[in-house]
């Protein structure tokens, strides 16, 4: 039976609807949807040592509730889940907020990388994991601008710069935004820093150690085949495919470079 939401941050969520509450001195609030309580109170230690006010969550259909009234920052969400698995709870959390989602998963085939990464989550982590590595990834990501209001002030852009050109396909770098021949794109946060990163300079390739170290962070530790599944997603996304590389080409044994929008 799933205990009630209490005072401490650390009890498990009810799907009872509440106001939100206020947030925590160090303004950072993180759920953890597990349903193996003893990991997710390892995880929910670390995540309080690092000043975030932490709700456990065991079950998918309360993760959704409990995103909405919760607010997180920073969602680290099993894929295996009693009630929505992961995939789905990720797919409804994408629809009204922007908060770092981290998936973990038991499972070592591919596919569910694939399936897990299309749905807006921006990292992943097969179990059995080192909570100091899950810690480091979610310090590199909480460095990186959030796209929603809350995020504050845009990342410097040097003026000029803000809006960057290939053919139809126009970066607001600013407005974190991205339009191809004037329709809105929906890029999650790491599509849209892999797309800012690459155009930032369009003839240069970048390679994926470039890639990671700018999207994820120089202390970012995994598979580097990470930058690979993101590509294919915003080309997708962008209307763009590999083998003719209108916007985003590769350079074969290298890595990575803009094209020129035709």
């Amino acid at each position: 039976m799933m205990e009630a939401m209490a005072s401490s941050p650390r009890a498990l969520g009810t799907t009872e609807v509440a106001a939100p509450t206020p947030r925590p001195a160090t303004g950072l609030r993180a759920m953890v949807v597990e349903d193996e309580r003893s990991l997710a109170d390892v995880v929910a230690t670390y995540l309080e040592r690092d000043g975030f006010e932490v709700t456990i969550c065991g079950d998918g259909l309360q993760a959704v509730t409990l995103a909405r009234q919760v607010d997180p920052d920073v969602i680290v969400l099993d894929l295996g889940l009693p009630g929505l698995d992961g995939v789905e709870v990720c797919r409804q959390v994408r629809t009204h907020s922007d908060a770092y989602i981290v998936m973990l998963t038991a499972r070592t085939e591919e596919v569910d990388t694939l399936i897990g990464l299309s749905v807006g989550s921006d990292d992943y982590m097969t179990k059995p994991f080192s909570p100091r590595e899950l810690m480091a990834r979610i310090q590199a990501m909480m460095r990186r601008p959030r796209t929603g209001p809350a995020a504050g002030a845009p990342a410097q852009v040097a003026a000029g710069e803000s809006l960057r050109k290939f053919g139809d396909l126009t970066i607001d770098v600013q407005g974190r935004e991205v339009t191809v021949a004037g329709n809105a794109i929906a890029l999650t946060r790491t599509e849209f820093d892999i797309l800012a990163a690459l155009s930032r300079d369009p003839g240069v390739v970048l390679g994926r150690p470039q890639l990671i170290s700018a999207v994820w962070g120089p202390n970012w530790v995994g598979d580097d085949h990470l930058v690979d599944v993101h590509i294919g997603h915003l080309r997708r996304k962008l209307g763009d495919e590999a083998t003719r590389g209108r916007y985003v080409r590769t350079v074969r044994g290298v890595g990575y470079r803009m094209g020129i929008g035709q």
